[in-house]
């Protein structure tokens, strides 16, 4: 059986000068090559819950811990920041305020020089992170000059140049348009599919996680109130409506038919298997 490469064990966490837990006796594990998303409305712990992985809290942040969180067999709480940046890479959600250098090569290379890489490997390391995020050929240009989904893939092409195994990605596309937004999911998506690494996705995007995800947690008030597969958890409309979050606009559809006669079996969280499930249904009413 594979081993969790992330494990938090009964973990409550309060900030500083505060007396309400940010994190409330959360427990969950998640094993290597898995897609998770989470959701949850701000100020429920999803951050928070983030910053815990990759150990900014409590190693620069302070405050309380108690519990443990395990990343890849490492106590988080007993190593630095730039050590645990080696394993865990995390992606925030304005892209243009991660940005600090006059050229993409640049920005990569910042990260690299931090952490001691030879030049000669750093030539080698940066072309390559470009390639893998689509953007090929793109080392001179000016990340201000970039478009906001280019931003966005050029800050986790700096994360991807560390080799982390996991990937933690905070609401990455609040702040792009629709085509950005698809841009930065796909990667992240092939990034899971074809080079097996741990995909976190903090999102209120539940269309993508719907998607692409294998499994759903939610938080509200800091503790994990629900956590199974993206079906599992869509299907729960009125539980998810009673927390104030959106359910897929497929399983919206469902429930609101199923509600005057017209919907019956499970519940599509897929636009696809919504569109066949309704073509099925107005079929058998013409016939």
């Amino acid at each position: 059986m594979t081993d969790p490469i992330i494990t938090f064990d009964n973990v409550t966490y309060t900030y500083p000068g505060t007396e309400t837990p940010a994190l409330d006796s959360i427990s969950f594990s998640v094993l290597p090559g898995e897609y998770v998303a989470v959701l949850g409305l701000n100020g429920a712990g999803t951050t928070t819950l983030g910053l815990c992985v990759n150990g900014v809290v409590p190693t620069m942040l302070g405050g309380d811990l108690e519990g443990t969180v395990t990343v890849a067999g490492l106590d988080v709480g007993e190593y630095a920041v730039r050590e645990m940046a080696k394993i865990v890479g995390m992606v925030f959600d304005n892209p243009e305020f991660q940005m600090s250098q006059l050229s993409a090569a640049e920005e990569i290379a910042v990260g690299l020089e931090n952490a001691g890489v030879p030049y000669e490997d750093m030539i080698r390391i940066i072309p390559e992170t470009l390639a893998l995020v689509g953007l090929a050929g793109f080392e001179e240009r000016s990340p201000l000059g970039l478009s906001g989904g280019q931003q966005q893939r050029l800050a986790i092409a700096a994360v991807l140049a560390m080799s982390p195994q996991i990937l933690i990605m905070d609401e990455p596309t609040s702040n792009l348009d629709p085509i950005g937004k698809q841009e930065v999911f796909d990667m992240a998506a092939r990034l899971n599919k074809e080079k097996g690494m741990t995909v976190i996705v903090i999102e209120h995007e539940v269309e993508v996680m719907a998607r692409y995800a294998d499994r759903v947690i939610v938080l509200n008030e800091g503790k994990v109130v629900l956590n199974g597969t993206p079906h599992d958890i869509f299907s729960r409309v009125d539980e998810l409506a009673a927390l104030h979050l959106r359910v897929p606009e497929s399983a919206a559809l469902s429930t609101l038919l199923a509600r005057q006669g017209l919907w019956k079996g499970e519940t599509p969280t897929r636009t696809e298997s919504a569109v066949d499930a309704v073509n099925t249904l107005l079929e058998a009413r013409r016939g």
